[in-house]
């Protein structure tokens, strides 16, 4: 990224110095947003739909920043709730639309999922090939391909910190493709970093998502989960940031601070902000009180 850009994005999020590795804000709402509350938020425009295969949820889609040249950092946005068929990429467009003005570009990306055609290996697989695609991309739009970030909200997170080890995946797993893209850094929103660990909470929360997605619990498929949930494969060997609320019933704050801790013993560089008075959903809600964080790990991650 030009240094006259990263200026001008350090001066339109108010970012003079460097995030902390650990940050609360004091409390700006009332109370967490919700899942309902969360749908009910305008969205941006269309854009329109990049296939990366064939299948009806194999697409993205691609915003550019606007008025500034490129080539420009690529953000792939990988959405969650849960793995499941119920709701797909649209909660997060407005967050796609809103980096997209800190100077990168965002390819926000649909999948295949459990009840949807989707499930081991496929989901896996669509986002990886979602990911690779950028490649091709590339050829018609300004993208700069050595600098591209992960983010992932919920569950997306989860497949956004699988997308930084993809390249250790021997060539008898699955999920093995030759010359993954290589992933710069990831960003977590309210990620799930412990998928056993977590697997009451995520029973709780979703009904059966993570054990559609992955084929059982983890009591028959205890081998799969350790391959697939990112405490499990640390250290990943990229700079992370992880965006959180501290009331968050999903992820709870103690989870994501041991995935943390965990993960900064195994030499991983990774940067925790977790805002006081925030639930699930407002690590993806532009000016929520997680905002100012999300753009400091943006930022952040552009400058790494």
């Amino acid at each position: 990224m030009k240094p006259r850009i990263v200026a001008a994005v350090l001066l339109a999020a108010g970012l003079g110095g460097c995030l902390s590795t650990s940050e609360r804000s004091a409390p700006e709402e009332p109370a967490p947003l919700s899942w309902r509350d969360l749908r009910r938020l305008p969205e941006p425009a269309d854009v329109p739909r990049l296939a990366y295969g064939t299948a009806p949820e194999q697409f993205g889609e691609l915003r550019l920043p606007l008025g500034v040249p490129g080539p420009f950092p690529v953000m792939v946005l990988i959405h969650g709730d849960c793995w499941g068929a119920d709701e797909d990429y649209r909660y997060m467009r407005a967050f796609a639309e809103a980096v997209s003005t800190l100077g990168v570009a965002t390819w926000t990306i649909e999948y295949r999922r459990p009840g949807a055609g989707g499930g081991w290996p496929d989901s896996f697989l669509d986002v990886a090939r979602a990911t690779d695609h950028l490649r091709v991309l590339a050829q018609t739009h300004p993208l700069n391909l050595k600098r591209v970030v992960a983010a992932g909200h919920s569950g997306g997170g989860q497949l956004a910190l699988w997308l930084a080890v993809r390249k250790r995946l021997p060539a008898s797993d699955p999920l093995h493709v030759r010359r993954p893209l290589p992933i710069h850094g990831v960003i977590g929103l309210a990620a799930m970093t412990d998928l056993e660990a977590q697997h009451a909470v995520i029973r709780r929360d979703c009904g059966s998502g993570v054990e559609a997605l992955l084929g059982g619990p983890p009591a028959q498929l205890r081998d799969r989960y350790a391959q697939l949930s990112p405490i499990d494969l640390l250290p990943l060997r990229v700079p992370q940031w992880l965006v959180h609320g501290e009331r968050d019933p999903v992820v709870s704050a103690d989870m994501v601070m041991h995935y943390a801790a965990s993960a900064r013993s195994k030499g991983d560089r990774v940067t925790l902000g977790v805002t006081s008075n925030a639930g699930h959903y407002e690590p993806v809600v532009p000016g929520s009180t997680t905002w100012m964080t999300v753009q400091r790990a943006v930022v952040a991650a552009l400058l790494e």
